[in-house]
């Protein structure tokens, strides 16, 4: 069997260094184990996980043009299960703050307008007949398209003259 990119392995330490492990592979091949391959988490010295003569499924990541072996660990594991998100405010965020009493809007940070963004005048409650919704959205359009003519007769001034 050839050693081909993503196969896995079972192989053999046969040397560590500060950057990482020399592993023994079927066919008399070996291939290294860079530090950052060894370990989904941070680690400071190969040695803390990683022994001579100690067994070790390895994946092929890379063979490159002078036929050297890159290999991983962590990738010929599964990846460790990841920590549940809470939702809401972190703890000593910018929401995290004292509430007057019988405050109970919820507390969520509104992001900042746009350049250029007037926020259309509240509209009371309940749904908007289909004209008003169309009145609404020509006058907004109209606003916006009367701002790009005036940014546009802006902007073909400055290249012009000389």
């Amino acid at each position: 069997m050839g050693i081909e990119v993503g196969s896995i392995l079972d192989g053999k330490v046969t040397g560590i260094t500060k950057f990482g492990a020399f592993v023994a592979l079927p066919g008399n091949r070996s291939g290294l184990v860079h530090i950052s391959e060894i370990a989904y988490s941070y680690v400071s010295d190969v040695h803390d996980l990683l022994s001579e003569g100690q067994e070790v499924k390895v994946k092929v990541i890379g063979i490159d043009d002078s036929n050297r072996i890159n290999l991983s660990i962590k990738q010929a594991l599964p990846p460790p299960p990841r920590p549940e998100r809470r939702s809401g405010p972190r703890p000593g965020g910018p929401n995290d703050r004292p509430r007057p009493e019988g405050d109970h809007r919820p507390q969520s940070r509104r992001p900042a307008p746009s350049r250029g963004y007037v926020p259309e005048p509240s509209q009371p409650k309940g749904p908007a007949s289909f004209e008003d919704q169309l009145k609404q959205f020509m006058a907004s359009s109209d606003s916006k398209l009367s701002e790009l003519h005036m940014n546009e007769k802006r902007g073909s001034r400055r290249g012009g003259r000389k």
